[in-house]
């Protein structure tokens, strides 16, 4: 295992830094990918969790995004202001707001998807079909150990 230059040999080696660092690297170029379709990594997760589950709660969708339910009252607004999002009162409990994609928020969907989907292939360019479905798999065994009672 390599270490990172300027970080202590036991921390820059740790596995826990490692996926932290490429979660990081990952996430800055999805940033920068997307930012010119005028939306944030947080806003990407909101439409896609919508356009998956439409009326997906405010509550999920916070989860799906890593932010709190407050921030997420926010994101949903600002996506709504935007014009990506409507939200409608659901039939059966007039309080409860139901979202969905409007055709612009898919279509900013599918280009946010196809820049993604680049930048996914060339983060894994030098391995195997087998070494990312493996990669893929040992590390969502890794999160269920961590989320395991």
């Amino acid at each position: 295992m390599s270490s990172t230059p300027g970080m202590p040999a036991p921390v820059s080696g740790a596995l826990g830094y490692t996926i932290k660092l490429a979660q990081h690297a990952l996430r800055l170029q999805v940033d920068d990918a997307i930012r010119p379709l005028g939306i944030t990594a947080p806003q990407f997760a909101v439409l896609v969790a919508v356009d998956l589950d439409p009326g997906i709660s405010n509550a999920a969708l916070a989860r799906a995004a890593f932010v709190t339910p407050q921030s997420m009252q926010g994101i949903v607004a600002n996506l709504e202001r935007d014009g990506l999002l409507r939200r409608n009162a659901d039939p059966l409990h007039g309080r409860i707001l139901r979202s969905e994609l409007t055709r612009s928020g898919r279509s900013v969907l599918g280009k946010a998807h196809a820049a993604v989907a680049e930048i996914e292939a060339r983060m894994t360019n030098s391995l195997k079909r087998v070494e990312i479905e493996q990669l893929s798999l040992l590390l969502q065994r890794c999160i269920d150990n961590l989320l395991r009672p």
